[in-house]
């Protein structure tokens, strides 16, 4: 797994989810359903081929080559069992990790600019943070607790930002978001910026950071 990016500070505790390099994605997908209780589900791979690395879903134009869901029926097919988990992996050791949100949690995604900007300023009013990620697509994604999505709009509302003026959204039911160390094609890894550690095991509110996300979107407009 990809190491904790340098900048932030990581709780380092036994019990952890280890960040190991080198360790498969079937060892990570059943580390996050029996240590995390993520449901999980497998998503596309990379294939490589003719000198290049391409989507396994065989669209030469594929959006997130690597990192997207596999099947229409991915919802169903998520799991929060560490067995279900590693026989889906099993099956094809190469597919990216995709969590669904809206279930047990929902994720804020921000730029990573107005990211670490707020993790900053978090930092500074001392919150306690939940998992956060950074794909390669250079997006922050915030795990906060499910119901973010609904709320969203009206926190944004009463401090006084128009939900349309920031480059901010909840990914709540339905979504998903890809972990580590799953690849997008030749962009790189998804990476943690904050890792899993049993010092957030209990997820923040989005009321909690929606202050310092929408400050630091703001400025960066």
């Amino acid at each position: 797994m990809e190491e904790t990016i340098a900048g932030t500070q990581a709780v380092q505790t036994a019990g952890q989810i280890p960040q190991q390099r080198g360790d498969t994605l079937l060892e990570t997908a059943v580390r996050y359903a029996e240590e995390r209780h993520w449901e999980v589900f497998p998503g596309t791979w990379l294939v490589t081929g003719d000198g290049a690395q391409r989507c396994s879903c065989g669209d030469p134009a594929c959006g997130a080559p690597g990192a997207h869901p596999a099947r229409e029926d991915w919802a169903t097919q998520a799991t929060g069992s560490a067995t279900v988990a590693r026989r889906m992996w099993q099956k094809q050791p190469a597919a990216s990790i995709l969590l669904p949100t809206g279930r047990t949690f929902d994720a804020i995604c921000v730029p990573e600019t107005a990211g670490f900007h707020a993790l900053a300023r978090m930092e500074r009013m001392k919150l306690t943070l939940g998992p956060v990620t950074l794909t390669p697509e250079r997006r922050m994604q915030f795990f906060v607790l499910p119901g973010a999505c609904a709320k969203l709009p009206d926190l944004l509302r009463k401090l006084g930002w128009s939900p349309r003026s920031l480059d901010l959204v909840a990914l709540g039911e339905g979504a998903y978001v890809a972990a580590p160390p799953t690849r997008y094609g030749t962009r790189g890894a998804v990476q943690w910026v904050c890792r899993p550690t049993p010092a957030n095991r209990w997820l923040p509110d989005a009321e909690e950071l929606i202050s310092a996300l929408a400050y630091a979107c703001g400025r960066d407009r």
